[in-house]
């Protein structure tokens, strides 16, 4: 590595650090803060359950600043660098405006990578806990409930042995309706049984009205079985049950991807689950998009001051937000096709720092 790439990318790990607690400040400050105190006054929240909200609520914001920050990194350095008459002697002595940002796009594209695995192993473990202390721990709530599309999967070791899905579930009468289940023989679907209902009796559940289909290892129909009643394949109380669900951010690329797969085969709207998925990819990715127009953004003049780049990097995130929100709803009510929605974003971004870029080389 260069002596300039490490003095840019010298330049660039302050503003980020700071661009990361000020902005995580900003968000614990105006929701998170708000809610805790909200389960304080109502609930009553104990010490103990407060200071678990706020450790479960920092990596789903941490990985939400990384963007944000990346482009306050870019803005603040570069314009430092400009107005300080630096990039000028670079310039001058015959580098050019894409060897002085190669520094800032490898950067940011190693915080976009490192993003999509923050998100992928911290983040949906953290959102899971943070839930759990709400509803069992500061609320309460263990009433009786009504769920809709349960999904229940019973994996040993690292291989799914079978996955049960129920289009309504009942808590309160401990019941189970139009169930679908596949069961699995190292990796490959062997059998599927549907049943119009499950209940759970003497620590049992028992399916109504049902049919069963036995498949060959090529996967076709071996023989068909019609059931009045039959035990369920499965011993997860209805308590274990109701804990096991999962709302779209408490799962993983993987978890969302059998999710989505299930509801498609019950011919459900999974829309809500594929927006999520895209969006795990497309938010870390905006790091480098930031980048792209931060960078030429910091070389305009009067950049020198750090609150006009600070204000810009808020204006320019407005924007995207704005436009990220606008197309999520889009995408999730059918209007758009999901990935389209989810990527618009950035496609934007990337076009408009493009030509951002393609002016500062001139």
């Amino acid at each position: 590595m260069r002596i300039l790439d490490k003095y840019i990318i010298k330049e660039l790990l302050g503003p980020f650090i700071f661009g990361i607690a000020s902005f995580s400040s900003v968000f614990i400050g105006t929701s998170t803060m708000l809610r805790i105190a909200q389960y304080v006054t109502q609930y009553g929240a104990s010490l103990n359950s407060v200071v678990k909200l706020f450790v479960y609520s920092l990596p789903s914001i941490i990985v939400l600043t990384f963007p944000m920050s990346m482009l306050l990194a870019a803005l603040l350095a570069f314009g430092r660098l400009s107005g300080s008459s630096e990039i000028t002697a670079m310039r001058s002595g015959g580098i050019s405006f894409y060897r002085l940002a190669t520094p800032v796009f490898i950067v940011a594209f190693f915080v976009s990578i490192f993003a999509v695995f923050f998100a992928e192993m911290v983040v949906p473990q953290s959102n899971a806990a943070y839930n759990y202390v709400v509803r069992y721990e500061i609320q309460k709530n263990t009433a009786p409930k009504s769920q809709e599309h349960i999904i229940i999967k019973d994996v040993k070791g690292d291989i799914l042995e079978r996955l049960t899905y129920a289009r309504k579930y009942e808590e309160e009468t401990n019941t189970m309706y139009a169930i679908a289940i596949q069961e699995f023989d190292n990796g490959q679907l062997a059998r599927v049984e549907n049943a119009e209902k499950a209940m759970w009796q003497d620590n049992h559940w028992t399916m109504y009205n049902g049919i069963i289909h036995d498949l060959t290892t090529e996967g076709n129909l071996e023989r068909t079985m019609h059931f009045a009643q039959q035990v369920m394949p499965m011993d997860k109380a209805p308590s274990a049950i109701s804990r096991e669900q999962k709302k779209p951010e408490e799962m993983t690329i993987k978890e969302l991807k059998q999710h989505i797969k299930i509801l498609e085969q019950e011919f459900v709207d999974s829309k809500k689950y594929e927006m999520e998925l895209q969006q795990r990819l497309a938010i870390p990715v905006a790091s480098f998009v930031f980048a792209l127009i931060g960078t030429p953004l910091g070389l305009q003049p009067n950049r020198s001051s750090s609150s006009i780049g600070l204000g810009i990097s808020i204006i320019i995130i407005f924007v995207y937000y704005t436009i990220m929100t606008i197309f999520t709803a889009l995408g999730q009510g059918g209007a758009l096709p999901v990935v389209l929605a989810a990527w618009i974003p950035n496609i934007i971004g990337i076009i408009a720092g493009a030509l951002l870029v393609r002016k500062a080389s001139r």
